[in-house]
């Protein structure tokens, strides 16, 4: 798919970046916003990211790290909030924290600088863990398409040391107990549009993954699938078009072949995002994800 069709789907569900209260509403009452946090000791509004706290947080409570979608050229950290208010809601109202970032699009820096950025938010998160009241023991990932990829990639190399992959003087390793995946590419050299110069995937590594195979398998979160990996709850619609869900099957397949524990939901008819993955059986199935694996 051309890059001009992707950047005009993802962005006619950006509104929900226009301004905070669209989407602090979807939280429960009394949820506690720190807004607009730089994390990366610079003034770039790409390196900022918001908390919500459960009403009254006291002591230290689990934190879920939300990556947002938008083919890693377009939209921020309030979109896909949008369409899965009743399960940031239920995140909240089980006592987790939640965290959502920015980070650079490809079209003003190339592959690493996201997975940098979403490294560096982390390392931000761990070492003011005790100013937000988080417990930076327990972290689980969460992200949407081009943020299910960078959520998988972060999550998976974890326990690799690729240092291509931090900022300078960020912490390299993070207790990651889980990954929340939603169809998110895990193979970009398998992508329908993987020859294609406009596509998004070869805007993210500067050619596309076909021209570079090299750099394509760097960039692919299976690529660093291992036994000592974190938990990966994956969901992806039976009728995505943007990211077949073939390539959920391929990571789960790979977890599955090393040992790790992992559940992949196939949604029935369901497109490539959108309300149909916010239903009370598919939120119920994240919290006692997160419940069981962020003991």
């Amino acid at each position: 798919m051309k890059f001009n069709l992707i950047f005009l789907l993802f962005l006619s569900f950006s509104v929900f970046a226009q301004n905070t209260n669209l989407v602090l509403h979807l939280f429960p009452a009394g949820t506690e916003l720190i807004g607009n946090i730089p994390y990366a000791d610079d003034t770039l509004k790409k390196h900022q990211l918001d908390i919500y706290l459960p009403e009254n947080t006291q002591g230290k409570i689990p934190l879920v790290v939300f990556i947002h979608g938008g083919g890693w050229l377009v939209n921020d950290k309030y979109a896909d909030i949008g369409y899965m208010g009743n399960t940031v809601s239920a995140i909240i109202n089980n006592d987790f924290a939640v965290a959502s970032i920015d980070y650079r699009w490809a079209s003003q820096a190339a592959f690493p600088a996201l997975i940098q950025d979403c490294n560096a938010a982390l390392s931000f998160l761990c070492k003011n863990a005790d100013k937000y009241h988080l417990d930076e023991t327990r972290i689980a990932l969460m992200g949407f398409s081009a943020g299910g990829h960078l959520a998988s990639l972060q999550g998976l190399a974890n326990n690799n040391e690729i240092p291509d992959f931090y900022m300078k003087g960020t912490t390299q390793k993070f207790n990651i107990k889980a990954v929340l995946d939603y169809y998110g590419p895990s193979e970009l050299a398998s992508m329908p549009s993987s020859e294609d110069p406009l596509a998004p995937e070869a805007i993210l590594l500067g050619a596309t993954p076909i021209s570079r195979p090299d750099l394509s398998k760097i960039a692919s979160p299976i690529s660093y699938v291992d036994k000592n990996d974190p938990a990966f709850l994956i969901f992806h619609g039976e009728k995505d078009d943007m990211v077949p869900n073939r390539q959920s099957k391929l990571l789960s397949g790979w977890l599955n072949a090393v040992g790790v524990k992992n559940n992949l939901t196939i949604v029935p008819s369901a497109p490539h995002y959108g309300k149909m993955f916010d239903t009370e059986v598919y939120k119920e199935m994240v919290i006692d994800f997160l419940k069981e694996y962020m003991k």
